[in-house]
Order: C-alpha cells, then structure tokens, then sequence
C-alpha cells in the first residue's frame, strides 16, 4: 500500500509519497518526540506525527501560492486617486528561527493612479506571504513592493502590529511586547504630508 506520509522536499509539488531516502515530516516528529522524552507510540501522540504534518502544510500552504497570480485578475481602472486604506487585516505567521507563531494585524494603504484593486485581493496577498516561515520585517517589504510593482500606484504604505511568541513563552519572556514594522513606498517616502495623513487614518477609531 503507498505510503500517505508528507516529505519535507515534496511540499511544492503536491505529492504525498516519499521517495527512497527521504525523511517524512511524521518520522521527524516521532524523533523529535522521542529526543523530548516521550514515547511517540503511546496512544496520545500516536496520531501527533500525521496531525502535525497536516498542520505544517497548511501553515505553509503561502509557498504552493502566488500572490501576484491572486491580484492580477482583479485590477479596475477608476477615476479615484485619494488614499485607499485597509486596516486590521488579521495574519497568523510562523518565525522562521524558532517556529514559533506570530501574529498582529497588517494596515494597508495606497494612492491609486487609474487603477484600483478588490480589497478582498488586499488580504489575500497578506495571507499569502504570512504563510511561510517570515520575519516580520521582509513580510512588510513583500506585501509593499508586490502592491507597488503590480498595481504601479503613486506610493504604498504598509505597517504591521504583531506580538511572537518566540518572546513571550520563550527566551526573554516579555508577556506585553508588541512589534510594529513599516514599509513606505512611493509619495509615502517622499511627501510628508501624505504620510502623515496615512498615519492619522490608522490611528482614527483607536482612542
């Protein structure tokens, strides 16, 4: 009977099969339980190693994705060229140096030049590029520099608000540590009067 077991180096081709030689995410979990300590056959983890596996795949499903192919059927020409701005987009991440969770909202804004975009497409692409093993800091450029090469805007302003876990159950411990990055391209580089304006949009609504 063929194996229904994931590998590590089949992730982007779809295959449940492992080929000779290759390690299957179960059997690494099953080592990783017994270098911990316990007993991977007992009957409370017997399961863990293929539930795991599931789990990792979808955590990463934003790899077998291409978030330029999610927003490129969804571009309308509109005579609109005041600011767009989508805030608290919820995204779930994993960091890539501990695997550990991040998690935050993501506000996206843009000045549009003829071309607008379905919002929806906006979160997507946060969703896409979230899931894969990130640090906060590129996840910020990707999601501005994708917005600015495909939807060729006056300029793109992008923050993210996340706390990691890798700081919180882990390492210093710090329980009420928020980390916000941001990404400003275009005439939100250059005009203060438009960044200003983007910052004073995210803060409406938060006092």
């Amino acid at each position: 009977m063929a194996s229904n077991r994931t590998t590590t180096s089949n992730r982007t081709s779809g295959s449940n099969h492992a080929s000779a030689g290759q390690i299957t995410v179960e059997d690494a979990v099953r080592a990783l339980l017994r270098h911990i300590g316990e007993d991977p056959e007992r009957k409370g983890l017997k399961r863990t190693p293929e539930r795991v596996a599931r789990a990792l795949e979808f955590l990463t499903r934003g790899y077998r994705e291409d978030p330029k192919s999610a927003i490129n059927d969804a571009f309308f020409e509109e005579d609109y060229s005041e600011m767009i701005l989508c805030k608290d987009l919820d995204f779930y991440a994993l960091c890539e140096h501990h695997m550990l969770p991040f998690m935050g909202k993501a506000h996206v804004a843009y000045l549009p030049k003829r071309r607008i975009i379905g919002l929806s497409k906006l979160a997507r692409m946060v969703d896409i590029y979230a899931r894969r093993l990130q640090v906060q800091e590129r996840l910020t450029t990707q999601i501005a520099q994708t917005i600015m090469e495909e939807l060729d805007p006056l300029g793109v302003a992008v923050v993210l608000e996340a706390e990691h876990l890798c700081m919180r159950m882990r390492g210093v411990e710090k329980q009420n540590s928020w980390v916000t990055t941001s990404a400003m391209l275009g005439v939100f580089r250059t005009h203060h009067e438009t960044r200003q304006e983007f910052m004073n949009l995210l803060r409406s609504g938060k006092d």
